[in-house]
């Protein structure tokens, strides 16, 4: 018999940087989870990225005080972020203000590596989401 779902947490976690401090524990806290066990799995699962990558987690919690977790992939803004090569988009988009640029291939890419996250078909709809992205962030999109 499968167990009784009774919530979900979903959280952004640096990658290999998942400790009890806020926001991590106090969310599972409230849920009644054990948060070490959450820090030490996310922790051993995110080796293979760069550390401090931010990974959207959604946790899922069951009556008996079990959990699992999915890891999905980094923000589009992270991506684009080092695809343009800042560390910030701009303050006030829409003012003319550019930060940077990215190329279309380079939207194309993101668009490939997030299509299964993204609520879209293809790639070139994902690709169009990317660059509404891109500009709402202050990037240039150029061919």
């Amino acid at each position: 018999m499968a167990k009784k779902v009774v919530g979900y947490v979903k959280l952004q976690v640096p990658a290999g940087k998942a400790n009890p401090s806020p926001p991590i524990g106090p969310a599972l806290g409230q849920r009644g989870l054990n948060i070490m066990e959450f820090c030490k799995a996310f922790n051993a699962q995110t080796q293979s990225y760069e550390p401090g990558t931010p990974l959207p987690v959604v946790i899922t919690a069951y009556g008996d005080r079990t959990f699992s977790f999915i890891i999905k992939l980094p923000p589009v803004s992270y991506y684009l972020k080092q695809a343009a090569k800042i560390t910030k988009g701009a303050a006030d988009t829409g003012r003319g203000a550019k930060v940077g640029q990215v190329t279309m291939s380079q939207v194309r890419e993101i668009a490939e590596k997030k299509l299964k996250d993204l609520n879209v078909d293809n790639v070139d709809a994902a690709s169009q989401m990317i660059v509404g992205s891109a500009r709402s962030m202050g990037l240039e999109v150029v061919q």
